[in-house]
């Protein structure tokens, strides 16, 4: 990458005002460029086909799909971007799922101003990034000798990306007829991935798939 080529960016983030302090931020720097945002993972991967960005920058809890299961849609519509988490999630859980999902980079919220400018030039160098608060964990775990985390430390790893779709917007509380709708699916179907959800999850009420969301760190209180 020249050091005189600007660096184009979609942010992803369900917070308003998180998106507004992003973009100024970064735009205080010539080099950087904010061309779209998306306050879901949806709405942004259309952003993303269309804008073709060198970086997104992509946070984990959102309505719907969930960053990480936005990485690889957004990989697919557009090839060339790179994917950088940000996020307040700083467990070595979220960041391996991120990393196995094919982000390129993971940046906790809590960091720096500065660090957020090399994050993005590392990763499109084609380098990987790991923020120094994340990093720090997963060296934590290595130094005494824990075993990695396992996708099957989670109880959503057994789910298919469909089925995270639908707990997700259960769980926030919408009701079959509207997960439908905003999923563009029958309402037979919903109901049939709503029963394969209480059976998988051994949850039987949306309070408990709520509770069990809020848990895997997928909602936000």
């Amino acid at each position: 990458m020249s050091d005189k080529q600007v660096i184009t960016i979609v942010l992803i983030d369900d917070q308003a005002i998180v998106r507004a302090a992003f973009k100024s931020l970064l735009e205080r720097s010539p080099n950087f460029k904010v061309v779209g945002d998306a306050g879901d993972a949806r709405a942004g991967a259309a952003v993303v086909e269309k804008l073709k960005p060198d970086v997104v920058i992509l946070d984990i809890t959102m309505p719907g799909m969930s960053g990480i299961d936005a990485v690889a849609p957004l990989k697919k519509v557009s090839p060339g971007t790179r994917v950088l988490m940000a996020s307040q999630h700083e467990g070595t859980k979220f960041v391996q799922q991120a990393l196995q999902a094919g982000a390129d980079g993971y940046l906790s919220k809590d960091s720096e101003p500065e660090e957020l400018t090399f994050a993005i030039e590392s990763v499109c160098r084609g380098d990987s990034y790991l923020s120094p608060k994340v990093a720090g964990g997963i060296m934590a775990r290595a130094v005494r000798g824990d075993a990695p985390v396992s996708s099957d430390s989670t109880m959503l790893s057994g789910l298919t990306a469909r089925e995270r779709e639908v707990f997700q917007l259960i769980a926030v509380g919408k009701a079959n007829k509207e997960v439908a709708s905003m999923l563009g699916l029958s309402l037979g179907t919903v109901k049939k991935h709503r029963e394969n959800l209480q059976r998988k999850l051994d949850c039987h009420s949306a309070a408990e798939l709520a509770r069990l969301a809020i848990r895997e760190g997928l909602l936000s209180i």
